[in-house]
C-alpha cells in the first residue's frame, strides 16, 4: 500500500466516524431535548442519498463506502424520526395550511427526485460526489438559519458542529486536492464546496459557542 492509498483509506475513515458521531449525537440531542438535530431539508437529501449510494454500493460489491453509506441511512431514520415526533411545534404557523406530514413527506420526495436525477445525469460516481458537496455547504447553511431562528442551543451541540466539520473537510481533501475515483485529478468543483462548507462550519462553530457561553 502506498503513502497516498493510505492517506485516502484514513479519510474514508475520519469522514465516516466524524458523521456517525454527527447522526449519533442527533438522535441523542433530538431526544433529550424533544427536538431535531439536523435541518430537516438537509436531512432529507441525505437520507436519500445514503439510501441510493448504499443500494448502488452494495450492487457493484461490498465496500467500506457502501458499509458507512448503509450505517449512515440506519441512523438518519433515527433523525428523521425525532423530526416528525417532535419537529411540529416549530411548524405551528403552517399545520392548517399545509399539513406538517404531508409538507415533510413533500420533501422527502422531493430530496429523493433530486438524488436520483444526479445518478442518471453524471452517472454513479460524479452524482454521488457533486450531489453530496451540494447538500453539505446547504447543511452547513441550514445549520446558521436554525440557530438564528430557534434563538438558542435547542437541539444542537458543539460535538454534531466540530464533527459535521471535520467530516466534511476530510473528503473534500480526499476528492478535491488529492484525487478519488470518479475523480482521479481532484476537482474543483469539490474543493471549492469543501472550502465554503468549512467556512461556513467555523461560523456556525463560533455562534453556536457564543449562544452555549
Amino acid at each position: 500500500m502506498t503513502p497516498v492509498e493510505a492517506t485516502k483509506i484514513i479519510l474514508t475513515l475520519i469522514s465516516g466516524i466524524c458523521w456517525t458521531i454527527v447522526y449519533v449525537e442527533g438522535i441523542r440531542v433530538g431526544v433529550r431535548d424533544r427536538s431535531y438535530a439536523i435541518p430537516y431539508y438537509a436531512l432529507a437529501l441525505n437520507i436519500s442519498w445514503e439510501l441510493i449510494h448504499a443500494i448502488y454500493g452494495f450492487r457493484s460489491g461490498t465496500s467500506l463506502q457502501a458499509v458507512i453509506n448503509a450505517v449512515w441511512f440506519v441512523l438518519d431514520v433515527g433523525i428523521l424520526y425525532t423530526y416528525f415526533k417532535f419537529g411540529r411545534r416549530y411548524f405551528a404557523r403552517y399545520q392548517r395550511s399545509y399539513g406538517f406530514a404531508a409538507w415533510s413527506v413533500l420533501g422527502l420526495g422531493t430530496a429523493f427526485c433530486i438524488e436520483y436525477a444526479f445518478v442518471r445525469e453524471f452517472g454513479v460516481g460524479k452524482g454521488a460526489g457533486y450531489s453530496a458537496f451540494l447538500q453539505n455547504l446547504l447543511m452547513s447553511i441550514l445549520f446558521i438559519q436554525m440557530l438564528a431562528q430557534r434563538g438558542k442551543a435547542e437541539g444542537q451541540s458543539m460535538s454534531i458542529a466540530v464533527s459535521k466539520w471535520i467530516g466534511t473537510l476530510a473528503p473534500a481533501i480526499q476528492f478535491g486536492l488529492i484525487g478519488e475515483q470518479p475523480f482521479p485529478n481532484g476537482s474543483f468543483l469539490i474543493l471549492t464546496l469543501g472550502v465554503l462548507c468549512s467556512v461556513f462550519d467555523l461560523i456556525y462553530i463560533r455562534m453556536l459557542r457564543v449562544e452555549s457561553s
